[in-house]
């Protein structure tokens, strides 16, 4: 691990406060487009409050905006297609406005071949950065207002951890906690450990500095993020995850505590058993699978099998019966043959998942798996993702059917993005729960309260007070 020095940090705050007496008086306003994970989230919420200090205020139209941040994803080829052309969406606001800055970041841009595409093709884009590099947005920001040029810094040191950056939130209720970054594992399909390095922990007493911090602020849901969340403290020898969870779920305060995304082979029983007999700990695991093939595990380079995957998942049901599992599911894997898809198909039936997210194989350029023969046909892909979710929906719904009739306690975000008239928050299985909108109900956003689950469906709970 490498932490930014808090002299580099200072001079970043420096190059903030010069951006603001640039900016001053001109009452200008920023967006970001954010691609990918929560990790990425957390990650724009930084950018944000970087924004903030810098003279901007926040705008959630791209057309008001004077300075556009696109923050952007790598996992899949779509969600890299997708930020490459909204960015171009963005060249008529340039046109309108030369003024406007426009900066792309995140996990694309850290491969090279798409950034020097930016840098050729997109010749409105002003500045360019890794996710390395993220913490220097101030310094390309005054470089560009004051020499008016474009300005690039792809990673030029990779495992930088920087602390003390100003963070703007998009929720009070709920906060994104990053606890590590990066990947060892290199799944064959996976271009993550390429673009966000190596993993390394932050300190301890820096994540718990900024979760007592949020407790204090009244936020009420902390989710824990890493890319492989359980391998925590192996790098430092500081502690490790199950540890820090104890710790966090001994604070004081009414809260949740989750975490994601966790690597089975690292899932120990020491934190099962941590999340078991802590009150604040969320009953809920995302669990990723991918195969329920030991051949295509092992040709994805996982590092466990269907039968280890089970034990796990047997000994958290062991521990707590009521515990939600989620879970990732790759098909079309190169070679994946008809019976190792029914492979995937049995494991879903076997575990019972209360929801998986679903993903068609997608090649990234750089990993192994791209390389690979036999790639399957599109169109088998597709057959295979409509049977995969045909089977999950209905033992989703038939969970979900289960809770009707329970009393669940439930944090009240708000209102509901698709009705108006209803209110919708999160139960300790982080399924969506949706309840009428009322004096009473709307006294409830942003705290914990007990509903009555009366309706279910594939994807949401339905309840009252």
């Amino acid at each position: 691990m490498k932490t930014v020095s808090n002299e580099e940090i200072q001079k970043q705050y420096a190059f903030m406060r010069e951006a603001a007496e640039l900016n001053s008086g001109k009452g200008l306003r920023f967006f970001v487009r954010t691609f990918g994970c929560q990790q990425n989230e957390a990650d724009s919420e930084r950018i944000a409050g970087m924004c903030r200090e810098m003279g901007y205020s926040p705008t959630e139209d791209e057309k008001n905006a004077d300075l556009i941040v696109v923050n952007t994803c790598a996992v899949r080829e779509h969600a890299e297609l997708r930020a490459l052309s909204i960015t171009g969406q963005f060249k008529h606001l340039k046109e309108k406005n030369p003024a406007l800055i426009i900066a792309v970041c995140g996990c694309m841009v850290t491969q090279e071949h798409r950034a020097n595409a930016i840098k050729n093709s997109y010749p409105y884009v002003d500045l360019l950065f890794g996710t390395g590099m993220l913490y220097r947005f101030p310094e390309l920001l005054v470089g560009c207002l004051k020499e008016h040029r474009r300005r690039f810094m792809i990673d030029e040191t990779e495992g930088n951890i920087a602390e003390g950056l100003p963070v703007l939130r998009e929720s009070k209720i709920k906060a994104w906690v990053s606890v590590m970054y990066g990947c060892n594992n290199f799944c064959t399909y996976c271009v993550v450990p390429y673009v966000r390095g190596r993993e390394r922990s932050r300190r301890r007493e820096d994540i718990l500095a900024e979760v007592r911090g949020l407790i204090a602020d009244g936020c009420r849901e902390i989710t824990l993020l890493g890319q492989n969340v359980n391998s925590y403290g192996k790098d430092s020898g500081d502690c490790d995850f199950a540890d820090l969870v104890s710790e966090i779920c001994s604070l004081d305060g009414d809260f949740i505590l989750r975490f994601m995304t966790s690597h089975p082979k690292d899932a120990s029983r020491k934190l099962i058993d941590v999340m078991a007999d802590s009150k604040k700990c969320a009953k809920q695991f995302h669990l990723p699978l991918q195969s329920g093939s030991a051949r295509v595990l092992k040709a994805m380079n996982r590092r466990y099998t269907p039968e280890s995957y089970l034990e796990v998942v047997g000994y958290m049901r062991e521990r707590m019966p009521d515990i939600a599992i989620s879970s990732d599911i790759i098909v079309g894997f190169p070679g994946e043959t008809d019976e190792e898809f029914g492979e995937t198909l049995d494991m879903l039936e076997r575990v019972r998942f209360d929801m998986i997210y679903s993903f068609i194989y997608s090649p990234r350029k750089l990993t192994p798996a791209a390389e690979m023969d036999c790639q399957i046909s599109p169109e088998v892909k597709s057959q295979r993702m409509e049977r995969l979710l045909e089977v999950q929906n209905a033992i989703s719904l038939e969970k979900n059917q289960a809770a009707v009739g329970a009393v669940q306690r439930v944090l009240i975000e708000g209102e509901s993005r698709s009705d108006p008239t209803m209110l919708t928050g999160r139960n300790d299985a982080n399924k969506l729960v949706h309840i009428p909108r009322s004096p009473l109900s709307e006294s409830k956003i942003g705290e914990f309260a007990e509903v009555k689950i009366t309706r279910a469906e594939t994807f949401a709970l339905f309840g009252e007070l």
